[in-house]
C-alpha cells in the first residue's frame, strides 16, 4: 500500500482524521484483519481471490472496482484518484468473457459501494449536487441510474440521494453502503442522517417494513456500522466491537461472525468495502 499519504492526498474525511490524528493504520495490521476475514469466508467454503498487487497502492477497498449483476460484471468508472487500482483486476477480467463484462461511457460515473443488489432491486446512491465536481466524496450520478436501467431491463433500479461531506465524517455517507445494508432476505439496516431525500429513505423504510429495520446513529454510521458482509440469507460478518447491532442480529434468528476491524475502518470502510463478490446464488 506504500507509504502513509500525505493529507492533501486523501479524499475522505475518516482518513483524514486520523492522519492528523497520527493514528492511521499501519500496513501489518490491515494485513492481520483481511487475514482473520478471509478465514472466516474458507470456513464458509467461499474461494477468495485476490487482486493482483500494484505498487505503491492502496488496493485495501475491492468493493469499488467493479459490481455482479446476474452474470455480468460491470467495471467501475472510479474517481481519477483510484484509477490505479483498476489495474488489480488484470488477471481476473482475463478470466471472465468479453460477453460478460460491461463498461458504462465515460459520462456515467459509478463506484461499487454505491450500488446494492437485493432481489428484484438494484439499489443506487448518487450525488445530484451543483457541487458535485468539487466533491471528492460524491461517487455516483445521476447517469449511472439511467444506464442500470437500460442494461438490466429485468430489474427495478431505485435512486437515493445521498448527503455528502469532504470535511465531516458524520455528515459524509461516502457510498450507499455506509448508509443503507439489506440482511438475509427482509431485514436492512440504515441510518436515516446518510439520505438527503427523506421521502426516498421513507419509502425505503416501508418497503422492508419498521420492525425488520435497524436504525443507526449519525456517528454509528460513521463508524461504519452499515458496512457488515453477508455470507448468505442466514449469516453476515460484523465487527466486534458492533455490540448493539451484532446482538439484533442474533435477536433476528441471523448467525454474527465477529471479527475486529477497527484499523480497517480508519480508512472510512468496512466489510463490504473490502469485498467484491463474483459469484451469487440466485
Amino acid at each position: 500500500m506504500g507509504a502513509p499519504p500525505n493529507i492533501q492526498d486523501l479524499y475522505d474525511p475518516i482518513s483524514k482524521k486520523h492522519i492528523l490524528a497520527g493514528t492511521f493504520p499501519k500496513k501489518a495490521a490491515l494485513q492481520r484483519a483481511l487475514s482473520d476475514l478471509e478465514q472466516v469466508f474458507l470456513r464458509y467454503g467461499i474461494t477468495v481471490l485476490r487482486p493482483d498487487n500494484v505498487v505503491d497502492c492502496n488496493q485495501i477497498f475491492a468493493r469499488d472496482l467493479g459490481f455482479v449483476v446476474d452474470d455480468i460484471f460491470v467495471r467501475a468508472n472510479i474517481i481519477p484518484h483510484r484509477e490505479k487500482e483498476l489495474a488489480g483486476l488484470t488477471s481476473l477480467l482475463a478470466q471472465i468473457p468479453s460477453s460478460q463484462q460491461l463498461v458504462f461511457s465515460n459520462e456515467v460515473h459509478v463506484e461499487g459501494g454505491d450500488i446494492i443488489v437485493h432481489n428484484e432491486y438494484i439499489y443506487v446512491g448518487i450525488s445530484t449536487r451543483p457541487d458535485y465536481a468539487k466533491l471528492l466524496t460524491a461517487r455516483t450520478n445521476k447517469a449511472a441510474v439511467a444506464a442500470l436501467q437500460q442494461a438490466f431491463p429485468k430489474k427495478k433500479v431505485k435512486a437515493f440521494e445521498l448527503n455528502k461531506s469532504n470535511t465531516i465524517q458524520h455528515k459524509n455517507a461516502l457510498h450507499l453502503d455506509c448508509c443503507f445494508q439489506p440482511v438475509g432476505k427482509s431485514f436492512a439496516l440504515t441510518c436515516p442522517e446518510g439520505f438527503a431525500d427523506m421521502d426516498a429513505y421513507n419509502w425505503l423504510v416501508a418497503h422492508f417494513g419498521d420492525a425488520n429495520i435497524f436504525e443507526v446513529s449519525a456517528l454509528e454510521m460513521s463508524q461504519m456500522m452499515c458496512n457488515v458482509v453477508s455470507i448468505s440469507p442466514t449469516v453476515v460478518v460484523s465487527n466486534t466491537s458492533f455490540v448493539r447491532l451484532n446482538t439484533w442480529l442474533r435477536q433476528h434468528g441471523i448467525t454474527v461472525e465477529e471479527v475486529d476491524f477497527d484499523e480497517i475502518g480508519k480508512q472510512g470502510g468496512l466489510f463490504r468495502c473490502v469485498t467484491l463478490p463474483l459469484s451469487r446464488t440466485p
